[in-house]
């Protein structure tokens, strides 16, 4: 088990500073300028709520909109974290809240410099000047790219006098995505909390499902949960998806009435005060038992998830766990007269996606499908402790996709059963921790 900490453990600068220094170790003599997300227009004059850049976060834990991060290390110890922040403004705090300003992001940020954001423009060549390079996402911050590319252009374009210039532009995604990938023991919590809340709230919503409930009803319920338990909401839109609209991987009308006999999927999760997420899969029959169909089904792709979930260990591989449950599924499904032939023929040919069409995981932190390389090269990534990803496989049966060329039809009676079961699995130093292990997905609980 990872070291336990107390629940306000990444509510402290310490935390943030520390992983500031680990990135400005691995910047060497470029700076880094990362800004944060800015407000984003729903409709007229309407605002979606504010979500952080995760990136400007991690650096900084600072929650406001349209700042700018400056990661200096060709520049002395006192001068290497600069913020440029909202400046603290009454008549705007009166609208949108309260403001940290320049002083705050001092003295509860740990900034060794701020600045309001209007002197961006004038103050960034001068914060760049003796940049060995210049580490920025290129594409994405539209107000900050042009002042980035205008100051890296002047010092270019003195180079022939000084003999100084930042030789190039560079992402900073590489360097700060490989630190992501890593989860600290605080980040760890934070993501077991997270992934507490979210299997309660699936422990809930299965005990309320019931025929003639909307799916949107036990989408409220699942949600209240989260905000009860005092995370910012769900951390995607939550799938509630009952029949054949399990078949839609990506389903969030949530409109349907639900029906007896009928298998209903939730995928949903929690996105906590700092941005952690959980992210839960739970597939379960409507007001009764399974139907033998739907059972063979359930009880394969269960085997497939506990078989992929047994296969997180260091040293093995993303790709290895999704292998471990494709050939799990694909044995079943030649075994239950759904696909004809050889199972590596079968693999090989790709003959199983019009049953199952996505991959078994991904990473979980910040983002639900979280930052980092799955591969480099030729070669896969190797898992390591700290490490956390989802493990989902799933089956999809329904008439969207054509049937491959020799593969068997589908009869009727397996038509619109869809099964998703995913867990939140923490790479550990001997093998792996179920952090959703909490949320039952055994056969019989799923009945009642």
């Amino acid at each position: 088990m990872f070291t336990s900490l107390p629940l306000d453990a990444l509510s402290q600068p310490a935390v943030f500073a520390e992983r500031r220094a680990r990135f400005l170790a691995q910047l060497g003599s470029a700076a880094a300028v990362v800004p944060a997300a800015p407000l984003a227009v729903h409709h007229a004059d309407c605002e979606w709520p504010f979500r952080q850049n995760s990136d400007f976060w991690y650096l900084t834990g600072f929650d406001e909109p349209d700042a700018v991060a400056l990661l200096l290390p060709q520049r002395p110890a006192g001068e290497q974290f600069v913020l440029f922040v909202p400046a603290k403004e009454p008549s705007a705090e009166v609208w949108q809240g309260f403001r940290w300003g320049t002083e705050g992001a001092v003295e509860r940020f740990g900034a060794d410099l701020a600045h309001p954001i209007e002197e961006l423009p004038q103050r960034l060549a001068d914060y760049l000047k003796d940049a060995e390079g210049i580490a920025f996402r290129v594409g994405k911050h539209p107000k900050v790219e042009p002042l980035v590319l205008q100051a890296w252009a002047a010092q270019l374009d003195r180079a022939p006098r000084s003999g100084k210039a930042a030789l190039g532009l560079v992402a900073p995604c590489p360097l700060l995505h490989e630190l992501r990938l890593r989860k600290t023991p605080e980040e760890l919590l934070r993501l077991r909390e997270a992934a507490r809340i979210s299997a309660e709230a699936h422990e809930l919503a299965r005990q309320v499902a019931r025929p003639g409930l909307l799916e949107r009803q036990v989408q409220a319920v699942i949600e209240q949960h989260f905000l009860e338990q005092g995370a910012r909401g769900p951390a995607y839109g939550s799938i509630v998806a009952g029949g054949d609209n399990a078949c839609v991987l990506h389903y969030t009308a949530n409109t349907a009435v639900l029906r007896e006999g009928d298998l209903l999927l939730i995928d949903a999760g929690c996105s906590l005060s700092d941005y952690y997420n959980g992210d839960i899969t739970r597939t379960f029959p409507i007001g009764g038992s399974f139907s033998g169909e739907q059972r063979a089904l359930y009880d394969l792709v269960l085997a497939a998830q506990a078989a992929a979930v047994a296969a997180v260990r260091p040293g093995f591989t993303a790709e290895g766990v999704h292998d471990t449950a494709l050939r799990v599924l694909v044995t079943g499904l030649v075994e239950l007269g759904l696909l004809a032939g050889e199972v590596d023929a079968l693999i090989e040919q790709g003959a199983y996606r019009h049953l199952y069409m996505h991959r078994t995981g991904h990473w979980l932190g910040l983002d639900v499908h979280d930052v980092g390389a799955y591969r480099l090269g030729e070669h896969h990534v190797e898992l390591e402790p700290g490490m956390v990803l989802t493990v989902e496989p799933g089956l999809y049966v329904s008439d969207r996709l054509a049937v491959p060329e020799g593969q068997p039809a589908i009869a009727e009676r397996w038509k619109g059963i869809g099964i998703r079961i995913e867990d939140d699995v923490a790479v550990s130093e001997h093998g792996h921790e179920v952090l959703t292990a909490s949320a039952l997905k055994a056969a019989a609980a799923m009945e009642r």
